[in-house]
């Protein structure tokens, strides 16, 4: 399956019966609107994942406001949802696919799925093209799963420092300008960014209409900012590690594989006093 599928393709996958469905949609002010919009109206068989406890483990100190969880608890939450590997899966939200369409797509790639595709469009692009929709809860026969992470799609703290300060690497902050720049700062507690990180907001990965730029567009774009790295030595980051992989969904649909995650982001990288701050946009 390619990292995107189009509301049509959906369609005829949810016609061949096997497909699972999720609806990830989420709103960070108000943590009950995405179940609740779930419950009212969703694309019919889907069933829910919610950011805070099915795709984080927000117990872990120090590492962001959206931790990964470990590997035992996530194959707990895919064997409620009667995942296997050989099931593909389609992922949708109501943002594009940053929140949080495309962190469970990289979970599932984390462990080492290659079955699943993020909804172009979302939601948005559903009701748009006139596809029905379902009420209520999915019926949902559980399975047993044991997966692991591909731990080097993950970059640690000391692998960042280290690769910024060497220059093996490209941090991509996925964040809006003004967070990055330390103008405002709506979630954490400190303005900035990483220093060293460069500026590429997921936004600029859509077009008007929410659906994905063309995979060419995408590869023009994000090939100018990392110049000469490759594209296994881009890292992403954001706020806590969500909207991050939004960017590596669109690299991954323009053809540029294996990008990596700073998964604690932003919100993990202050949780430290004594670590470094930059403001302002770099010259």
């Amino acid at each position: 399956m390619n990292a995107l599928i189009s509301t049509g393709e959906l369609v005829r996958l949810i016609d061949q019966g096997t497909a699972l469905v999720v609806d990830c949609r989420k709103e960070l002010s108000a943590p009950q609107a995405g179940r609740i919009a779930h419950a009212s109206a969703h694309v019919p068989g889907a069933i829910y994942a919610d950011l805070d406890t099915d795709l984080s483990d927000l117990s872990k100190p120090g590492l962001g406001r959206h931790p990964l969880p470990d590997a035992p608890a996530f194959s707990r939450v895919l064997s409620t949802w009667g995942w296997t590997p050989d099931r593909p899966v389609a992922i949708y939200d109501d943002a594009g696919g940053a929140l949080a369409a495309a962190r469970l797509w990289w979970m599932l790639r984390l462990t080492g799925a290659q079955q699943v595709s993020v909804l172009d469009g979302g939601w948005t692009a559903w009701l748009k093209d006139g596809m029905a929709t379902s009420t209520g809860s999915s019926e949902v026969l559980p399975s047993t799963v044991d997966v692991r992470f591909d731990e080097r799609q993950l970059v640690d703290f000391d692998a960042l420092r280290s690769g910024l300060d060497d220059g093996s690497i490209c941090l991509l902050d996925a964040r809006g300008g003004p967070r990055y720049r330390g103008e405002v700062e709506p979630l954490d507690r400190v303005a900035g960014h990483v220093p060293g990180a460069l500026n590429r907001p997921f936004s600029e990965n859509l077009q008007a209409d929410g659906r994905f730029k063309p995979a060419r567009e995408l590869a023009d774009a994000f090939r100018a900012l990392f110049a000469a790295h490759a594209p296994e030595n881009v890292v992403h980051m954001c706020g806590s590690g969500v909207t991050a992989c939004h960017n590596i969904l669109a690299m991954e649909h323009a053809g540029l594989h294996g990008s990596r995650l700073f998964a604690p982001s932003w919100s993990g990288w202050i949780s430290d006093p004594a670590r470094p701050v930059s403001t302002g946009a770099l010259p």
